[in-house]
């Protein structure tokens, strides 16, 4: 498995990031050991997890299932409940002894809310940081103008910055195109994406025309809406992969490796068996002209109505020296 760079962190983490919100809920503690001593294995050390998976079972099983080998993993968790300080310092505590470890490397608020106070939120990661309870602080889900402003709070109080936003992006959540990844870009910040695959809508799991399981993950009106509206650009992207000899996981993932803002694919599994399956797209690249070719089989641009040049400069991932 390739290591990139981890933003401006002096760190190298594996290109997939192993996701494991199914460990505890459809995968058990044998499977779920299983994923991650074959992720090892094969040079997968980035983990992702969230004290709000299985109310806290999945940080568990990670903490029993790696042992003696925390040192080996690069663990990512985040904030439950609040944004003050108290939310922030005890949920970590809380984390730690659910993993079995007395640090993780990277700490992330979840979600941001309303009336959230960034200098509180970033005064109180920064004292995460100082107790040794983390190493690294980032977010999930932060518009572009909410990360600028909250690193502006830590580098005039000499606090620990940001340094990774975890958001969706795929074929079909295209909306980070603006702002979010030319800031990435520009600033060195981590972008690792989850959901890429829409929750198994671009790995052929659920076709067009064809309900979904009762109880599945797309057995919601959000995804039979997009299994509508475009099931027959799903269709292509089928024949391409099939054409192409290999699965449409494969090519929607390689998608997303291709930005040069994109640092890691988050990719969840349920299964050893999944996981195997999964590992092979970071096997395989889309040329530039495949690339584009993918790209167009989707109209999930962000249509904007600003004229001239403004609409493409709100994208553009090269507009500075070194970009």
């Amino acid at each position: 498995m390739k290591r990139v760079k981890f933003g401006k962190t002096n760190e190298e983490v594996s290109e997939m990031c192993l996701g494991t919100m199914m460990f505890g809920d459809r995968c058990d503690e044998t499977e779920s050991k299983n994923i991650l001593s074959y992720a090892l294995d094969f040079g997968v050390n980035f983990l992702d997890t969230a004290a709000m998976y299985c109310e806290g079972r999945t940080e568990e099983i990670i903490g029993r299932s790696i042992g003696g080998k925390r040192k080996e993993f690069f663990i990512t968790t985040k904030v439950h409940k609040g944004l003050d300080e108290k939310s922030i310092t005890g949920s970590i505590d809380e984390s730690l002894k659910r993993l079995g470890t007395d640090y993780v490397d990277l700490y992330l608020i979840h979600w941001p809310k309303e009336k959230m106070n960034p200098e509180e939120i970033m005064r109180s990661l920064n004292k995460v940081v100082q107790s040794g309870k983390t190493r690294f602080v980032g977010c999930s889900n932060y518009p572009a103008w909410l990360l600028a402003y909250s690193n502006a709070c830590a580098e005039g109080n000499d606090w620990a910055e940001l340094v990774c936003n975890q958001i969706p992006y795929n074929l079909i959540e295209r909306g980070v195109e603006v702002e979010v990844l030319p800031q990435a870009v520009a600033e060195k910040i981590v972008i690792a994406v989850y959901r890429p695959v829409v929750r198994g809508l671009l790995a052929g799991k659920y076709r067009p025309g064809e309900p979904p399981p009762e109880g599945s993950r797309a057995d919601t009106k959000e995804m039979a809406i997009w299994l509508e509206r475009y099931g027959e650009s799903i269709e292509r992207l089928l024949k391409f992969a099939k054409d192409k000899g290999v699965s449409p996981a494969q090519v929607a993932i390689s998608w997303i490796r291709k930005s040069p803002a994109v640092t890691c694919p988050i990719v969840g599994v349920s299964s050893l068996e999944q996981f195997k399956i999964s590992i092979k797209a970071f096997d395989f690249d889309l040329s530039n002209e495949e690339y584009t070719e993918v790209t167009k089989m989707f109209d999930t641009e962000v249509k904007e109505e600003a004229g001239g040049a403004y609409k493409d400069l709100r994208r553009n991932l090269f507009l500075l020296t070194g970009g």
